[in-house]
Formats: structure tokens, C-alpha cells, sequence
């Protein structure tokens, strides 16, 4: 007969292994409301591995996405890095296998493009770019691109085409994108800023043009919590994946944070993030599987580019 533990008990287990273990627990914004409540820092992915490189942990147990892990490892070489599920990935990461990039670039490799990739890619992918940036620093990275080379962007065309127009830079885009984010409609939005007339709206950048353009603000999540500290709004339309609200709620309490709706359901949620449960968590934090690896190579390779991020965004 098997016996089911109650979230109690989980919590209980979790919290007695991460002492053993010497663990840091790492929750990413869109991760189930039990996993952002027992997680040691919750945030966006590259906020987090380097939060966990302020620690002096051993292990360090990144509740997100492979590429999320990934990006941990590369900056904490020396601690172990496990995640729940090493199933759940990103569909982002997903458009942009490393071996189409390289081909690409060797196809067109007079054009000389300096490569921008954002941080949802793979380690072998950002190894192939020139600079990483991520979703709140993107305008200045581009704004700080040669002049004299062209940009190819990397994988998402949605941030891409907004950073665009942010900085006035022309810019390839590789035809990526994500999927929670592109299932919010112009239509879907529409309706629900009908609904609360008073509100404003926030969305994230990965959402497509005719859904920004019904924003008031566009940001990375990070970002959305000031936003939504600091607006003197008190009805305030979220749209980006869903989990995120339960972040908001716990830091800004006092407003009345929406779910942006998609066409077929009141709000979206992301199925590789809920791929992770109290109970993975539970178990890779007991067997310390499954590991995230990444040859040296590669990681020295990956982790230039975002070093020259973190130099250029000064």
C-alpha cells in the first residue's frame, strides 16, 4: 500500500532535507504558489543564480525551467544543481536548437551578425552568441550594440520586434517565441480591460504587438512588482503567466491584481512550469537528482556572454 504524504508533511521533509543538504531553494516567478512559499528566493532566472552565488550553499535546488538550472550552473560551477523535473522545458529554448543556430550562422556567415540571445535559451546556444540579455535589460543591450554590425536576435521575435521599436535598431529575429505568451489575444485583453474600465494593464514584452499595444506599461516581471507598488491604480490587469499573480499578491497586498485571459481559459499557465511539485522537489533534494551538468567548455563559453551582459548594463 502506498502511503501519500500531506503537503504538511512535504514541507516538513523539505525544509529538514535543505538543512541537510546545505540547499538553497530557488523559485522563479511563474513556479505553484506551495513551491514560491518554502523557496529561499523567488524571482526572475538570472536574478536567482546569482542569488545563489551570494549563499554558501552546496546544493542548490532551481524549481524552474532546464535552461533556468542551466544558467545556475554556469555561474555556481562548484555546487550541485538539481530541479525537479528535468523534463520541463521551454518553448523558447525549443525553437532554437543550438545545431540550427550554428548552421545559420555559418550559411551566413559574411553577414557577421552580432548574436543577442535571450537568457531562455540553451547554455550550448548562448555559447554561440555575442552578448546575453534578458527581458529587463534588453533595450540597453541593443542600445549598446555595434553600429556596424547586424543584429540577429535570439530566439524571441516578440521581444525582439518591441526592443525594436524601443531603440529604433533594425534587427533580424530568429522565429521564436513563447507559447503562454502568445495565447493572450488582442480580443482576450480587450474583454477584460472592458470589464474593469478603471484598470490599468501590464504585460510582459514576450506577448505579441496588438497585445502590447493594449498595455499601459510593458516590462519583465521583476519589473512588474514595482509597477504595481508604485501605480496609484488599485485594479491592475497582469498579463503574463499565471502563477505570477500569487508573487504580486504577497508583495502588494493592498491591490486588486487581475489575471490577463486568454481565448480559452481565464488566465494561462505555464505546463513546463507545472511540471514541478512539492513532491519532485522533495525527491531530488533526497537523491540529489536529477543533476544539471554542463562540460567546461561550454560553460566557459556560455557564461562570456553574460558576464559582457552584466559589464554593458552598468
Amino acid at each position: 500500500m502506498t502511503t501519500t504524504l500531506s503537503s504538511t508533511d512535504l514541507r516538513a521533509d523539505i525544509l529538514a532535507l535543505k538543512k541537510e543538504r546545505n540547499a538553497v531553494i530557488l523559485a522563479h516567478n511563474y513556479q505553484i504558489a506551495e513551491i514560491q512559499e518554502i523557496a529561499d528566493y523567488v524571482g526572475d532566472s538570472l536574478g536567482l543564480a546569482f542569488r545563489a552565488q551570494e549563499t554558501d550553499a552546496d546544493v542548490i535546488a532551481f524549481c524552474g525551467v532546464h535552461f533556468m538550472a542551466e544558467t545556475a550552473k554556469m555561474i555556481n560551477p562548484e555546487k550541485t544543481v538539481v530541479l525537479p523535473d528535468a523534463n520541463a522545458g521551454c518553448s523558447l529554448e525549443d525553437s532554437c536548437p543550438a545545431e540550427d543556430l550554428g548552421a545559420f550562422l555559418e550559411q551566413n556567415k559574411e553577414k557577421n551578425y552580432y548574436v543577442i540571445t535571450y537568457i531562455n535559451s540553451s547554455a550550448a546556444v548562448k555559447a554561440l552568441s555575442d552578448v546575453i540579455c534578458t527581458s529587463g535589460n534588453a533595450v540597453r543591450i541593443v542600445e549598446a550594440a555595434p553600429e556596424d554590425r547586424p543584429i540577429l536576435f535570439v530566439p524571441d521575435q516578440n521581444l525582439g520586434a518591441w526592443v525594436s521599436q524601443q531603440t529604433g535598431r533594425e534587427m533580424d529575429f530568429w522565429n521564436g517565441n513563447c507559447y503562454v505568451h502568445v495565447e493572450f489575444t488582442r480580443d482576450s485583453i480587450q474583454r477584460i480591460k472592458d470589464e474593469h474600465p478603471d484598470a490599468v494593464t501590464v504585460a510582459h514584452p514576450e506577448c505579441t504587438t496588438a497585445v502590447r499595444l493594449l498595455a499601459d506599461v510593458v516590462c519583465s516581471t521583476e519589473k512588474m512588482v514595482d509597477f504595481c507598488k508604485e501605480t496609484e491604480s488599485q485594479n491592475i490587469i497582469v498579463v503574463t503567466e499565471a502563477n505570477m499573480l500569487h508573487r504580486l499578491r504577497r508583495e502588494v497586498p493592498d491591490k486588486n491584481l487581475i489575471p490577463g485571459p486568454t481565448d480559452n481559459c481565464a488566465c494561462a499557465e505555464c505546463r513546463y512550469m507545472m511540471m514541478n511539485t512539492m513532491e519532485k522537489l522533495y525527491l531530488c533534494l533526497r537523491d540529489l537528482s536529477p543533476q544539471v551538468q554542463l562540460d567546461e567548455t561550454t560553460r566557459e563559453r556560455a557564461k562570456a556572454p553574460i558576464m559582457k551582459m552584466l559589464e554593458l548594463s552598468k
